[in-house]
């Protein structure tokens, strides 16, 4: 017998409203076949081979939700939200960029350039941050400065939209 998710999935042919996506995420992450997950930053590792249920990151395409089976995808992650769900609970991290690979072994890899659990964050600091980037941004002079302080806002208006959700 085929789940209730599934069953939707099947015989919808109109698009799913936002609700019951996230229902049907819920339900997938909760009682689907688990996953590999390999998650790290040059500076800290966060899961090695650990069975999941699901993944969702922010890339460059996209949002999207990684589930066992996932068709196998390379893609660059964009400042935002990385939720791993897990046993019935999840953990939330910002990812600034990097790498996320889906294998046809539902084994998955994301090599972030910088990536901490989001608790780990003040938002009053990261206003902060927004501002000197945009001071940064407003007295450059070279292209590389310019692009520098552009990453910086682009991040920090990533984080403080994670924070308030």
């Amino acid at each position: 017998m085929l789940s209730f998710s599934r069953q939707i999935l099947r015989f919808s042919r109109r698009p799913l409203g936002a609700g019951l996506r996230r229902c049907l995420a819920t339900e997938a992450a909760e009682s689907g076949p688990a996953m590999s997950l390999t998650f790290g930053s040059p500076y800290e590792s966060f899961y090695e081979n650990v069975s999941v249920k699901q993944v969702d990151v922010s890339t460059s395409t996209g949002s999207f939700g990684i589930l066992a089976d996932h068709v196998p995808t390379i893609q660059t992650l964009s400042p935002g939200v990385l939720t791993v769900y897990q046993g019935g609970s999840s953990d939330k991290y910002f990812v600034s960029s990097g790498i996320v690979t889906v294998n046809k072994d539902s084994s998955v890899q994301i090599l972030a350039e910088e990536a901490h659990p989001l608790d780990r964050f003040d938002e009053q600091a990261v206003n902060k941050q927004l501002e000197k980037a945009q001071q940064e941004l407003s007295s450059a002079t070279s292209e590389e400065d310019k692009a520098s302080a552009n990453v910086a806002i682009e991040c920090a208006e990533a984080l403080l939209k994670a924070l308030h959700k």
